[in-house]
């Protein structure tokens, strides 16, 4: 047996400040939309690398404040890349946690949390 990739369902609200956010800052790339017609809400998948994440606006889907932890590697970059793009929103620094790992922990403009984990080993 051998289990594949999570996709993470994010709640949000709003398409432009979800593409501001996850395009626009972190770097993202909108893979595809989706509505099941005019005035329906948006449901899209958006990618960066190895990271996949589905962002819905349907009430049902799942509940906004969720938290994720995405595996990084290159976190100063990273942290470095994000801060060179002057997000008004957010200014984002690295964490040393007592199990072991580098952090940085990103809140959505709609309450979900992305933790960016990489080990210090």
């Amino acid at each position: 047996m051998k289990l594949g990739h999570t996709t993470p369902i994010l709640r949000i609200f709003d398409l432009a400040k979800a593409k501001e956010f996850y395009v626009d800052f972190l770097g993202f790339t909108i893979d595809w939309e989706h509505r099941f017609g005019e005035n329906f809400p948006v449901y899209l998948q958006v990618s960066r690398d190895d990271c996949v994440l589905h962002l819905s606006e349907h009430h049902g889907d799942t509940t906004p404040g969720s938290r994720v932890i995405i595996a990084i590697s290159g976190i100063e970059d990273f942290h470095r890349e994000l801060n060179e793009r002057g997000y008004r929103y957010l200014k984002p620094a690295i964490e040393d946690t007592e199990w072991g790992s580098r952090v940085m922990t990103l809140t959505d403009p709609f309450g979900n949390r992305l933790t960016f984990s990489q080990s210090k080993e």
